[in-house]
């Protein structure tokens, strides 16, 4: 089943021409996550800049998450109702509920507000930051879970982008 929608997530792609793209200067795709932005460093979010948002976006939102837990996918960050307008995060987002513009955090799977960065167990993991452009605002309350605010944003996404780090401890 999960071959299947990701076979159909990658012809959707491709059919709507998905153009937006995320990046931080902190590191490339693909690239080594920096400690700093680690429950083994600083543990603040990481610097993210976007490209190329859809005119028709209102809003941003992001999950990241890393699929190569023990438990399953581990949540480390929900953000939402960033307004389009604005085209970068700096380092050091606030783990408050709500932030300047408006923008809320939702709870992550160490149960707390806004980021929490990578603290794999063992081994490298992959920790992907993706960025959902919408066509409306969520309005929803801050500290929402994941699965919330994908439900939210179900048929409400114009274009998508994600960045991929490994850290490994």
């Amino acid at each position: 089943m999960k071959r299947v929608i990701i076979a159909l997530t990658l012809l959707l792609i491709t059919i709507k021409g998905f153009t937006m793209e995320i990046k931080s200067p902190a590191f490339e795709n693909e690239g080594f996550i920096p400690a700093k932005y680690t429950c083994d460093g600083e543990d603040i979010s990481i610097p993210l800049i976007f490209e190329d948002i859809p005119k028709e976006a209102k809003t941003l939102a992001i999950i990241m998450d890393d699929p190569d837990a023990p438990v399953g996918v581990f949540v480390h960050w929900v953000i939402y109702d960033i307004p389009a307008e604005i085209n970068s995060l700096p380092e050091g987002i606030p783990n408050a509920p709500v932030l300047e513009y408006n923008i809320k955090q939702g709870v992550n799977d160490f149960g707390k507000i806004g980021y929490g960065g990578p603290c794999p167990p063992n081994g490298a993991h992959r920790y992907f930051i993706k960025v959902y452009a919408l066509d409306k605002a969520l309005n929803a309350e801050p500290g929402i879970s994941k699965s919330n605010l994908l439900n939210l944003i179900s048929g409400h996404v114009v274009d998508e982008a994600v960045l991929m780090g490994i850290y490994e401890r």
